[in-house]
């Protein structure tokens, strides 16, 4: 009896960690940002009233609780400001860049998992070296790449291709360079996790019955790896949805995004308030496609069943 107790006891302390974990470093600061998104600008230090009085006693809590509104929000929402713009604006680039993500990562992971097991690991190494080295620094780079005196322009008129410099820094394009250069191996590691388990003698069977081999791809090769593709799309479009460094460095003024309008309105603006407002909604509308894709996992694994 004492064993099975010590045993329940160990189970019970090897679970409760990790969510000890999100309590002290995900929902304790996400409570506090909440708070501040409900409070009122103030010129004093901390920048936002009100302050909860515990020395009040339960005066002191209601009336703390009177004081906090959803102003924020609603001057968030506001269509005469730029958030909700930014809002779609990001919105659409991570959608594009995820798309983009997906074409290039593709290609690559099919690739790492079709060649000799004994080149894998030297494939999975080139794709993963990358982060070896600083993002800062990964980015900056781009910029002496496409800027009008870069390496880009000057192969290019090198080889007669183009008489001027292009302008591909400070635009859209750019930016999704960046993004798509940065987020490539969170694309092609879940693919090629996926391509890497999928059982060769299925596509062996399809070229017997003669499928021809873009029949066999699509209608055995794709559905199989659509884990790893849901797994990739979310890991790009989640973080990309709130980049600030590659729109804020190779992203021109017209490039909005929404972590570069919270940056603006926290640095420069000074609202704390309105900012964590933002912070906020933006955490919303990133849980939305994780609940999906849970829900989507959830049924697959009970159809399994």
């Amino acid at each position: 009896m004492a064993l099975a107790s010590e045993k329940g006891w160990g189970r019970a302390v090897v679970v409760a960690l990790p969510y000890l974990w999100l309590l002290a470093l995900f929902l304790a600061p996400f409570l506090i940002v909440f708070k501040i998104s409900l409070s009122q600008d103030v010129v004093a230090q901390p920048p936002y009233a009100p302050l909860l009085d515990l020395s009040a006693g339960w005066q002191g809590i209601t009336d703390f609780l009177s004081q906090l509104s959803f102003a924020n929000y609603w001057y968030v929402l506001d269509f005469s400001n730029e958030f909700l713009q930014a809002y779609g604006s990001s919105l659409i680039i991570a959608a594009i860049s995820t798309l983009l993500l997906l074409a290039a990562g593709y290609p690559i992971a099919y690739g790492m998992a079709r060649a000799p097991r004994s080149l894998q690991p030297t494939l999975l190494m080139l794709v993963i070296l990358p982060f070896w080295t600083s993002f800062l620094i990964r980015v900056y780079a781009w910029i002496g790449i496409l800027s009008p005196e870069g390496l880009l322009n000057q192969a290019l008129m090198g080889l007669g291709v183009i008489d001027s410099p292009l302008e591909i820094l400070n635009t859209d394009l750019a930016v999704y360079i960046g993004i798509v250069y940065s987020y490539l191996p969170f694309m092609v590691l879940p693919l090629y996790s996926a391509l890497e388990k999928m059982d060769m003698t299925l596509l062996e069977a399809a070229e017997d019955l003669g499928c021809p081999p873009w029949k066999a791809f699509w209608t055995i090769t794709f559905p199989l790896s659509l884990p790893g593709v849901a797994a990739g799309a979310l890991l790009c479009f989640i973080p990309a949805v709130g980049e600030f460094v590659i729109p804020d460095l190779l992203g021109g003024s017209d490039t909005l995004m929404i972590g570069k309008s919270l940056w603006t309105e926290f640095t420069v603006n000074r609202s704390w308030t309105v900012s964590s407002a933002v912070a906020v909604l933006l955490l919303l509308v990133l849980v939305v496609p994780i609940v999906i894709y849970q829900n989507i996992q959830q049924r697959e694994l009970e159809a399994g069943r």
